[in-house]
């Protein structure tokens, strides 16, 4: 593998076409906090997070994936990581240069292999952020975004090879193969993980809370404003974190999520999960059963953003 140049996840953009709706869920609901906001863009942050924002937000006239953004330790990193994407053949968005959104920094964007828009950035200025304290429900940071692909090894050697993230566990079905695969870029158990669908799309969004009390307050609060869960509340065995998903008013699944597994990157060998098994998909057995209606929820709807960079 070659020299891994990415830190973290910073953020997600989604453009929407009822950007008040999906603003106001984001806020009022899933609590994130508004950092700046300018004529159809909102950026949101996580009041524990560095990250100037975790979502940015966009009104368009059809819904997408505008970006996933990951961080770099430096401008040289983003630098090295964009002469190697060109002599691999990537293509590139914009060559490495400013970030003109808060925070600001130094970035380069390009596709992946399903189209999507990948930026990776450094020297992004830290926001002001503070303890999130016991008993409040509200994320902390972004955990990590979950992607459908409709060819899922092709999908996974793909950022193997191009942006250094290593296998950390992979979920198979007997009738149906290999079904997930779990990346990292750190020792976190995963900042992304690829899953087999349809066509490709968002999967779901994931947001660390500050640890279970919190996590259970916050699925407790969604549930009696009457957000349509998706399943949860349980505990996965890849990653070892808890789980509660949530749908949004575009149809994106989003989840509430704590204590994902910290890793021995040294020492660790990936496992192969059987999730026909329940104690798989759900260790506590307290979520509701996992079937294939469940999992449809989450094919979300054909991206529309494929190969077509954002207009910001």
């Amino acid at each position: 593998m070659t020299e891994r140049l990415i830190t973290h996840v910073r953020h997600v953009a989604l453009a929407v076409p009822d950007f008040e709706k999906q603003r106001a869920f984001f806020t009022d609901m899933w609590k994130l906090t508004e950092a700046e906001t300018d004529s159809g863009v909102s950026f949101l942050a996580a009041e524990g997070s560095p990250e100037n924002y975790v979502v940015r937000l966009r009104r368009a006239e059809e819904k997408r994936i505008d970006l996933v953004s990951f961080g770099a330790a430096s401008p040289a990193d983003v630098d090295a990581l964009a002469d190697r994407l060109i002599r691999s053949g990537v293509a590139m968005i914009s060559e490495p240069g400013a970030v003109d959104t808060p925070g600001g920094g130094y970035g380069t964007r390009f596709f992946d292999v399903d189209g999507r828009t990948i930026e990776v950035s450094a020297d992004v200025a830290v926001r002001a952020h503070r303890k999130v304290e016991e008993k409040e429900s509200v994320p902390v940071r972004l955990s990590h975004v979950v992607l459908n692909t409709p060819d899922l090894e092709r999908t996974r050697a793909w950022y193997e090879r191009h942006l250094s993230f290593a296998l950390s566990d992979t979920l198979m079905h007997p009738r149906m193969g290999e079904v997930m695969h779990f990346m990292r870029c750190n020792p976190a158990h995963h900042s992304i993980a690829l899953a087999k669908g349809p066509h490709t799309s968002l999967h779901h969004v994931s947001f660390e809370m500050r640890g279970l009390d919190e996590y259970m307050r916050g699925t407790g609060r969604l549930l009696r404003a009457g957000v349509r869960k998706i399943w949860g509340p349980g505990r996965h065995l890849a990653g070892n974190n808890t789980f509660s998903y949530f749908m949004d008013p575009h149809g994106n699944t989003l989840e509430y999520t704590t204590e994902l597994e910290m890793l021995d990157e040294d020492a660790w060998h990936p496992h192969m999960y059987d999730f026909s098994d329940p104690g798989v998909t759900d260790q506590w057995g307290t979520a509701n059963p996992m079937d294939e209606f469940v999992a449809k929820e989450s094919f979300n709807d054909p991206d529309r953003g494929c190969f077509v960079a954002p207009p910001l």
